[in-house]
């Protein structure tokens, strides 16, 4: 059961991806993520109140319980960890190709399972190198293919802001392993609603202080804000693929190695919107890039099992 909800968190975040590029488009990056994040909050913010107020049972699958800062702590790293990715990501997102970034968000598995090489010692099977290398390979191509539209990936600064956001987004799941572990298996376990609730509210409050010192007095130098749906569509699709992450990684028997490599099944969504809604170029050769990402994939999971 709980692969199915992976499925369905993948879906979702496609249809994010989606919404985030088109919301961006000629915008200002700040002001977009800061309602991305306002949203958010006031999406969970009611569950927080009404399980607070007795009004949400505790065996509802909303149901926020109390936590004391020894758990808002790592809710708090949390959040800083989430927030740079997605600096970094929205950036990136405005000023490349849907059809470039969503591939190299989907090197993300890998990065989480080197990431698990490097800091859990856990040794990679053959079938992992192989979709390690598979995306290895994929990235240099997706290079070769972006220098066709005019991005050199070893000097394109947008390029190293999506990549750092991988990077960063490899690191937050690695820590939702620690965060959702039972401390009999050496992690916090913390309550997913709990998580999901309140690194929602430390985002909007971090993104309003950026907001009010960094992209306010210098407004009127950058690129202006318009107000476009599809900000309140990036936070639904957000919030709905994250609720089903979180519900999956729950459920008894769950893999976070798997989960992961599935949700980054989003990009064919992304990929398809990319090429038929945008009309973005040389797909040929990027369909070869997506097919290597997918086929490591494929690997990692039958390295996984």
């Amino acid at each position: 059961m709980w692969l199915i909800w992976a499925f369905a968190s993948a879906a979702l975040l496609g249809f994010y991806d989606v919404f985030k590029k088109k919301s961006l488009k000629d915008n200002a990056v700040i002001p977009v993520l800061f309602l991305n994040t306002l949203v958010c909050s006031l999406i969970f913010l009611p569950f927080i109140v009404f399980s607070a107020c007795g009004w949400l049972d505790a065996g509802s699958m909303f149901h926020v319980p109390q936590a004391g800062w020894e758990a808002q702590k790592y809710i708090l790293l949390k959040s800083c960890i989430v927030l740079s990715s997605w600096i970094f990501g929205y950036f990136g997102m405005k000023h490349l190709p849907l059809t470039i970034v969503g591939p190299i968000n989907a090197t993300r598995p890998v990065m989480v399972l080197v990431g698990a090489l490097l800091v859990f010692g856990e040794r990679l099977n053959a079938y992992q190198w192989v979709g390690v290398a598979l995306a290895v390979l994929s990235f240099f191509m997706l290079s070769r293919s972006g220098k066709k539209e005019g991005i050199d990936f070893k000097h394109d600064r947008w390029i190293y802001f999506v990549v750092l956001a991988s990077l960063l987004g490899a690191v937050s799941g690695l820590y939702d392993k620690y965060l959702m572990a039972s401390p009999e298996n050496g992690g916090v376990g913390l309550d997913r609603m709990v998580v999901q609730s309140y690194y929602n509210l430390y985002q909007c409050g971090m993104m309003a202080v950026m907001l009010l010192l960094l992209w306010w007095p210098r407004r009127k130098q950058t690129t202006p804000f318009r107000w476009d749906w599809c900000i309140i569509l990036i936070s639904v699709f957000l919030s709905a693929a994250d609720f089903v992450y979180f519900y999956a990684l729950s459920l008894d028997g769950a893999m976070i190695s798997i989960v992961s490599m599935v949700r980054r099944g989003s990009v064919v969504v992304s990929f398809l919107f990319g090429a038929m809604v945008f009309r973005e170029k040389n797909l040929r050769s990027k369909v070869v890039d997506l097919a290597l990402v997918l086929l490591g994939m494929v690997f990692l999971y039958l390295g996984s099992r």
